[in-house]
């Protein structure tokens, strides 16, 4: 269950704080993680400690956390010091998407969207020209394109492209309509319930926790893994009743996901080992079915997650050697 008070979101920096104990390896994600539940829970001087913390050694991704770190300097008063983090970040010219786009929305949720759109558009320059984008960087172009509608600028070719990319019900244009405010205030129920319809739509491609990269993940047992656990705690059957019911979860789990607009999905596989140690470090028994969740959010975290669904021809996520489109990526699966 996500946390939704200050207190619990402390909680749960806590316990990330202390798996990165025990796991230095996965330090940097998981104190990304932590950082980002202490901003939720107000406690902001404290999550960019954190990320000083990181930028003191030798980080993995150093751009994505001065993003963040200026991201959250700003809500708290250091508005020069975040400007000329973002500065920098742009100049260094990231390889990924989620630095741009973290120091575009900062700048957007400041009223700066001319420097957001600047922003995104040498992102973009940067990184869209592949003809298959991955999210993130599709993500991307979506916010560049609500931007640009709120600078009533006109469409340009990443703005077709972006059009090209959406999945919606509800066109972008619409989405990023700015009038759209003025339907809220409507009497007309139609009215509403069409703005009810678009919301929903576009709550499904807007990013969450500024586009922090950890997905939603789902865990996967292989067959023999899965067969050791319920060897050794059969009270888990009702989760796994057999292989096949498995495998069939995960992906009917995931296509519903992505239905409703969940962005950054991804598996994570698990081992029986690794489950029960992630156990023992919540002092609880692996029998307990609720730690299954758990554990697949903490493997995420530490960037163990595969993103789902695979790339056109790639292999399945399955292990079957198949490529997804003619096994679990089918209309009808086996």
């Amino acid at each position: 269950m996500r946390p939704d008070t200050p207190a619990a979101h402390t909680t749960e920096a806590e316990r990330l704080l202390r798996t990165a104990a025990q796991y230095p390896g996965d330090r940097e994600p998981l104190y990304l993680r932590a950082a980002a539940h202490l901003e939720l829970a107000g406690d902001r001087p404290a999550a960019t400690a954190l990320y000083d913390e990181l930028l003191s050694g030798e980080p993995a991704n150093p751009l994505l956390i001065r993003a963040l770190k200026a991201a959250n300097l700003w809500e708290y008063g250091h508005e020069a010091e975040a400007r000329a983090i973002i500065e920098g970040v742009r100049r260094a010219r990231p390889a990924d998407a989620a630095p741009w786009q973290i120091t575009a929305e900062t700048l957007e949720a400041h009223d700066e969207l001319e420097a957001a759109e600047k922003t995104l558009t040498e992102a973009a320059e940067l990184l869209a020209t592949p003809p298959d984008l991955p999210h993130a960087t599709q993500s991307l172009l979506t916010t560049r394109h609500r931007v640009r509608r709120m600078l009533a600028l006109p469409h340009d070719t990443w703005d077709t492209r972006a059009d090209a990319l959406h999945a919606g019900d509800v066109p972008l244009d619409e989405l990023h309509d700015p009038k759209r405010l003025w339907s809220l205030g409507s009497e007309d129920p139609a009215e509403l319930q069409a703005e009810i319809t678009r919301l929903r739509s576009e709550l499904g491609t807007y990013r969450t926790a500024l586009s922090r990269p950890f997905p939603v993940a789902v865990l996967h047992w292989p067959e023999r893994e899965l067969d050791e656990l319920l060897t050794a705690y059969p009270e888990l059957e009702a989760e796994y009743p057999t292989y096949r019911a498995h495998l069939t979860d995960i992906e009917a789990s995931l296509r519903e996901l992505s239905q409703a607009g969940t962005p950054n999905l991804g598996i994570v596989r698990a081992t029986v080992p690794s489950y029960e140690a992630f156990a023992a470090s919540e002092s609880t028994k692996p029998s307990n079915a609720d730690l299954l969740p758990q554990y697949a959010t903490t493997l995420a975290a530490r960037g163990r997650a595969t993103a789902w669904p695979p790339a056109r021809g790639a292999d399945c996520w399955c292990g079957s050697g198949r490529t997804y489109g003619e096994c679990h990526g089918g209309t009808e699966q086996d």
